[in-house]
């Protein structure tokens, strides 16, 4: 970690020591296609050694409405030595149906070591002591971690319903989530005896398997087919980072139970994000609010962590992470019903054109919040060591962080973004870095 987090900042050196030194360049009008490729590395002792890259292609068509593109793709392969993988691939115009925006993802996503903390919030016990060698609590690293398998098939469409800002949007979108334990003998391959790991039981997933937690016929997993529906006010006046603008949607997601392995459920969502101009061209404000609940039906567990937005942007897995909650560990806010905000300043602190790209360097503080206010109802157990954890739980509240960011942009659009964010509280962990592509919101 520390050597890809040199990395990035002697790159960013170089990069900010050019911008300055050409500050006055004139920025370039965009035509034609544009490309942008971003090496993806990194290592972590259980996952291994991350490997691959990220490619965006976008086309600015005459260059007329620059920044603004006609169509992009964006393609990510990436591999972990021990098995953890991204391969997906997104498609996204404005010219191929002429009227409407048309969107499309195919993904296989592949976790050896995904956050699993049980539900509810603060109501599902957590403790750093159990993952920590040094403690005498020490269980396993992977006592908080689960194995899944995610493929996933979406295709939306954006209309105008009412002038330029205010549209319709609609699509499906198709999941198929295989789930298991971790798959400790993977993670130990290639380790001498003493750093070897131990199993204990599946950690909690299996533990929540084993006290009748976790309905059994949903422990493996399944599919679930989502129709999505909603009105959006858009008034951005840049998608990949608005100085400003509102964006506001709202949005049924219906899960028939025919298509969704029997599972029948409504949800809505519903989130406002709102852009301020503080010094044109430099500086600006941004926040974002998001309430989404279920309405009705019944959801399987696996469907709980996910968070969803309007087109363009992708379903994300989770609150907590670096889309949501930084700072906080992943997937540790999970319930029916939650809300979650982000309030962030945004300083573009130089441009430059160099061999014909228009480039950008940006820092960013910001602070994020989300709490479940809807609980999801486990299974009554009977099981002793079941029933004491649960009471090791405590009563659902806000859980905030707060940190910074440094953000490189390569013609308006093709944006890569490190941040580092700290929890308030214990409870959430501790702190995330996060080396990722574009702004949040």
């Amino acid at each position: 970690m520390k050597f890809r987090i040199a990395i990035i900042l002697i790159v960013l050196f170089q990069f900010t020591y050019c911008t300055f030194a050409q500050e006055k360049a004139k920025e370039k009008i965009k035509d034609g296609w544009s490309f942008g490729f971003f090496p993806s590395f990194g290592y972590d002792s259980n996952t291994g050694a991350k490997y691959g890259g990220i490619l965006k292609l976008f086309d600015y068509g005459d260059g007329s409405k620059y920044p603004r593109y006609d169509q992009a793709f964006n393609l990510e392969i990436s591999r972990t030595t021990k098995g953890q993988g991204v391969n997906q691939l997104t498609y996204d115009s404005r010219t191929l149906f002429p009227g409407y925006r048309v969107m499309g993802e195919i993904s296989y996503l592949t976790e050896k070591t995904l956050d699993f903390y049980g539900f509810n919030g603060y109501n599902a016990y957590y403790s750093s002591d159990y993952t920590s060698k040094s403690n005498p609590l020490y269980i396993t690293s992977l006592f908080y971690k689960m194995e899944r398998e995610l493929l996933k098939l979406r295709t939306e469409i954006i209309g105008k319903l009412s002038g330029e800002n205010i549209k319709w949007f609609g699509g499906i979108e198709y999941m198929n989530n295989r789930l298991d334990t971790v798959d400790v003998n993977n993670i130990n391959k290639g380790k001498d005896e003493g750093s070897r790991l131990p199993y204990s039981d599946g950690g909690l997933y299996g533990r929540y398997i084993k006290w009748g937690l976790i309905d059994p016929e949903q422990a493996d997993g399944g599919q679930a087919t989502l129709l999505k529906a909603g009105v959006k006010y858009d008034t951005r006046d840049n998608e990949a980072n608005p100085m400003k603008g509102l964006w506001t949607d709202i949005q049924l997601i219906v899960s028939p139970g025919f298509i969704s392995d029997g599972y029948t459920y409504t949800r809505v969502a519903f989130t406002h994000r709102q852009y301020f101009t503080l010094i044109p061209k430099r500086i600006n404000f941004c926040y974002r609010l998001s309430y989404q609940a279920k309405i009705g039906g019944e959801m399987p567990f696996y469907m709980l962590p996910l968070v969803y937005n309007s087109a363009p942007q992708l379903t994300l897995s989770g609150l907590g992470g670096s889309r949501t909650i930084r700072g906080i560990l992943r997937n540790r806010v999970v319930g029916e019903d939650f809300v979650y905000g982000n309030a962030e300043l945004r300083c573009k602190v130089a441009r430059t054109v160099l061999f014909n790209q228009n480039l950008y360097l940006a820092l960013s503080a910001y602070a994020d919040a989300g709490m479940v206010t809807g609980k999801y109802k486990l299974p009554d157990t009977t099981d002793p060591e079941g029933i004491a954890w649960l009471a090791k739980g405590e009563e659902e509240e806000l859980h905030t962080s707060y940190g910074w960011g440094i953000h490189g942009a390569l013609n308006e659009n093709f944006i890569v973004s490190l941040n580092y964010a700290w929890a308030r509280d214990s409870r959430d962990g501790v702190k995330g870095t996060y080396l990722q592509m574009s702004f949040n919101f």
